[in-house]
């Protein structure tokens, strides 16, 4: 993939898809490493299955035969001397504590590094397309941080929906008052 928020909004997917009622979109940046982890509370994968993610030959999906989302990361990780590590607990073994993490360290100054893109388009797209899901993103960079967190919009917004046009374009707005103010 061309840009790390098309990786981010691909593996955020199949947090939803797992059953996540809360996906987090961890991004810890600094001059040298950028540091993506996303963690959810889905239903998660067992340990053979961890395993076999990164194969781009397996893949959960019917409608086709691969899957390279995640093999895709991994290579653009390592193709900047960085890694990628997945862990995850069952809902069968752990009812109380289940998920999926999947954390990817990438080396900024190599020359394959991948650009972080346009996450905030990424992020909006997961709360525009999943409203009834709860997003917490925060980007840490250096000279300031940008976040957003759906359980406390909905605290605020009580039965407006999420995916309304008027709520989409205020988290655009906001994300991106945060990202200018801090450059």
């Amino acid at each position: 993939m061309k840009e790390l928020s098309l990786n981010i909004l691909d593996v955020a997917e199949n947090s939803v898809k797992a059953g996540a009622s809360l996906t987090e979109i961890l991004i810890d940046e600094n001059d040298e490493t950028l540091v993506l982890t996303i963690k959810d509370d889905g239903c998660g994968m067992s340990g053979e299955i961890v395993k076999s993610v990164i194969d781009p030959f397996y893949t959960t999906r019917t409608t086709r035969k691969v899957g390279l989302g995640i093999p895709l990361l991994k290579l653009a990780c390592e193709q900047t001397g960085g890694t990628l590590d997945i862990k995850s607990r069952t809902a069968e073994e752990y009812p109380d504590d289940h998920g999926t993490q999947v954390t990817a360290t990438f080396y900024k100054q190599h020359l394959d590094f991948t650009p972080l893109g346009d996450v905030v388009s990424s992020i909006l797209t997961l709360i525009q397309g999943h409203p009834d899901t709860d997003f917490y993103f925060r980007h840490t960079f250096v000279g300031g941080e940008a976040y957003v967190d759906t359980r406390e919009l909905r605290q605020v917004l009580g039965d407006v929906p999420l995916n309304s046009y008027e709520v989409i374009k205020w988290i655009e707005e906001y994300l991106n008052e945060q990202y200018q103010g801090n450059n």
